[in-house]
């Protein structure tokens, strides 16, 4: 079924209960009733395992958590279940400044593909106190997506943060530069977004990601090529807008 379609059967047949008298039980019950086969099915076309998943679009997703609201024990608990859909609809409702350096630890030792890692710290991570301890101590894991998730966290910070300074950022990009040479795909994509969003944060900032990006475009690395390459073809052409 077309998202559009499940959508507007939200809507229509499965109208949200009232704020706080939900659990996550209930929650889940719902993301299965809101499923289809067609979403499931499709999910591997961008590399998300389906063998947990309801099949549920992200639209419906974001629509279902605005109607809930934010709730720190709803996502917590809803996380615990291991659903996809559960776990993706945490990260929109949990509550940034309840969220701790240990939760933030334990959901990402169970990131096992691109769209939670991402979501997680799109959307609530990069929001809370602990984002840029987190970034600096993630860089150096080993597992693919704990070592995304850094990259991931810059990437939002770049948007998210307001106060940060370019220091931090120009921090940022020495990890990035550390880490450019990891050949495995969801590390090197986030290692590109990460340059790629730092360098559109101001001028300074494009210019210091630029310098970066030709170093790695220079370097002997297949994988730090390929990110110090792609990044300046939207550097090159993209001007830095203050965020």
């Amino acid at each position: 079924m077309p998202a559009r379609k499940t959508i507007a059967r939200a809507k229509k047949n499965d109208a949200p209960p009232p704020r706080g008298a939900v659990d996550a039980d209930a929650v889940v019950a719902r993301l299965k009733r809101l499923g289809t086969k067609a979403t499931r099915d499709g999910m591997a076309r961008y590399a998300i395992p389906s063998d947990k998943a309801f099949g549920v679009p992200v639209g419906v997703l974001k629509q279902l958590a605005k109607s809930l609201g934010r709730s720190h024990e709803l996502a917590v608990a809803l996380w615990d279940t291991g659903w996809y859909e559960a776990r993706m609809l945490a990260a929109f409702v949990g509550e940034p400044q309840r969220v701790t350096p240990a939760q933030m630890d334990r959901w990402r030792r169970d990131f096992d593909n691109w769209a939670v890692c991402d979501h997680a710290c799109f959307h609530l991570f990069d929001r809370t106190p602990h984002a840029w301890l987190k970034v600096e101590q993630w860089a150096g894991l080993p597992e693919e997506f704990g070592k995304r998730a850094a990259f991931a966290l810059l990437w939002g910070l770049t948007v998210h943060d307001k106060q940060a300074g370019d220091e931090q950022f120009a921090n940022g990009l020495l990890l990035i530069e550390r880490v450019a040479t990891d050949e495995r795909n969801f590390v090197k994509k986030a290692v590109n977004m990460a340059l790629r969003a730092t360098g559109k944060r101001n001028a300074a900032l494009r210019a210091a990601a630029v310098a970066t990006a030709r170093r790695l475009a220079a370097s002997p690395d297949a994988a730090a090529r390929w990110v110090g390459k792609d990044a300046l073809r939207e550097l090159d052409r993209a001007p830095a807008t203050r965020r």
